[in-house]
């Protein structure tokens, strides 16, 4: 019953994304009808329309994460074509910016062609009404690129909001961050830089080629820190884990037998001939030796837990959904908000569902905790630009320190009053023998531990 619901869902968004391309693509149209005259007595040249959609192609190959989406640069040739051309030629580039996105499937392309169809020629269409001539002032320039940047944020919203299911206020206090604003103005500094150097000579096309390059070099420069970044956090928290993992699995080898043999003895005596003061002190040092034994069996099940890999695929939107409803008594008792963002894509992936569910409740309940009252957890599930499904909790407490962040899955270490420091040790552990990562980010909004899987492929 879950699963048909889920599809059913998912379907119904499926659907909703396709009309609202459908409405996009007839504000395209509709915006070339009414500028058709302007477009036909105001032909550009045919080497520059060439020049703008090769170069929206080039620049939407490399891309880097910015928070929880992907910058790539053919906005740069969209706000070019917005400012030098008119809005055929416009919506003709902002298409072939998109030929890249042909690898991602259908609907990605689809999506950003039309998007960028919609943003070329409707800043082109407000360029129309302030040029004289062939000449375009510095502040509508300026104000053109205002516009694109604005419809281009629109549009985001609206779809996140129809695709995911995502509350607008919740995207725009996850992406509208100074990250965010620095990309779009980086967008435009360059657009503008194009529009005043593409003026149809060969050096004119050097130098906007020069442009784009230092752009593309910049991305890439943005895009190889950010992976060093989380390739050596990464690498980091594996060591320390492998090396307390075989610290631990040492430990616990000599001390269960020491205990099992402690254990043995213990229950050989007979607490009936004893007289109650030695029964009491037998019975107290029996229980304590069991404790110990239960704790050594969690320590070795965290160092290296035992999978069973489930025959069928599991589903981690089901998945999340089932540990989001086990979770809610303990955040209606801190009035803590849950939020829910099942993956339109399928992410389903080989895996042991009862570890991996009790993965998801240590950090759901972790967050829980963090956070004060009233405060948000979010549980979501998607796939990363490499294929493999993933699933994150998000919080809006007060993150880790950095002081604390390299002992973060370390066992026994935590900063809840009363935790045992076990839960995100087995965590990694469990993430670890799934040849998955878990991976921790954190700032001044909170935390967000992510767990990528391999897909499920048969």
């Amino acid at each position: 019953m879950r699963c048909g619901q889920l599809s059913k869902k998912n379907l119904r968004r499926t659907a909703a994304s396709y009309v609202y391309l459908g409405l996009l693509g007839a504000v395209v149209i509709l915006v070339n009808v009414l500028d058709r005259q302007y477009s036909l007595s105001h032909q550009d040249r045919l080497a520059d329309v060439l020049f703008l959609a090769s170069a929206g192609a080039a620049l939407n190959l490399p891309q880097v994460r910015i928070d929880e989406g992907r910058l790539s640069l053919s906005g740069i040739a969209t706000g070019a074509a917005a400012l030098l051309l008119n809005p055929l030629d416009a919506t003709l580039v902002g298409i072939a910016s998109s030929v890249s996105f042909a690898r991602r499937g259908p609907f990605p392309l689809l999506g950003n062609a039309v998007s960028s169809a919609a943003i070329a020629s409707t800043g082109s269409l407000i360029a129309s009404s302030f040029r004289v001539g062939h000449n375009l002032g510095v502040s509508p320039r300026l104000l053109v690129l205002a516009a694109c940047v604005t419809v281009n944020v629109a549009f985001v919203l609206v779809a996140f909001r129809i695709r995911i299911g995502e509350p607008m206020r919740v995207v725009m206090r996850r992406n509208f961050t100074s990250s965010f604003y620095l990309a779009f103005a980086y967008f435009s500094l360059a657009s503008l830089l194009i529009s005043y150097v593409l003026d149809g000579t060969p050096l004119g096309y050097l130098l906007a080629t020069i442009v784009c390059a230092l752009a593309l070099a910049l991305t890439d420069t943005i895009a190889g820190r950010r992976v060093r970044r989380v390739l050596e956090s990464e690498l980091s928290d594996a060591d320390r884990h492998l090396f307390h993992s075989r610290a631990v699995e040492g430990v616990v080898h000599n001390l269960r037998n020491h205990m099992a043999t402690a254990v043995g003895y213990l229950k050989e005596i007979d607490p009936r001939r004893l007289d109650p003061v030695d029964r009491e002190s037998i019975e107290t040092a029996t229980a304590a030796a069991n404790d110990a034994v239960t704790v050594l069996r969690t320590l070795s099940q965290g160092a290296t837990p035992r999978v069973s890999y489930a025959i069928e695929p599991v589903d981690l939107n089901e998945l999340i959904t089932r540990s989001l409803g086990m979770a809610r008594p303990r955040a209606r008792a801190k009035e803590v908000q849950l939020a829910l963002r099942e993956s339109p894509d399928e992410v389903k992936v080989r895996a042991d569902p009862l570890l991996l569910r009790e993965v998801i409740t240590n950090l759901v309940n972790n967050a829980i905790d963090a956070v004060p009252a009233n405060g948000h957890v979010e549980l979501k599930a998607g796939r990363r630009g490499n294929g493999w499904p993933y699933f994150s909790v998000t919080d809006d407490g007060p993150g880790v320190s950095e002081d604390h962040r390299h002992r973060l899955f370390e066992p026994h270490f935590t900063t809840k009053e009363g935790g045992t420091g076990l839960g995100l040790f087995m965590s990694y552990g469990i993430v670890r023998e799934h040849q998955g990562q878990l991976t921790y980010e954190g700032n001044r909004r909170g935390a967000v531990f992510t767990v990528s899987l391999p897909p499920f492929n048969g």
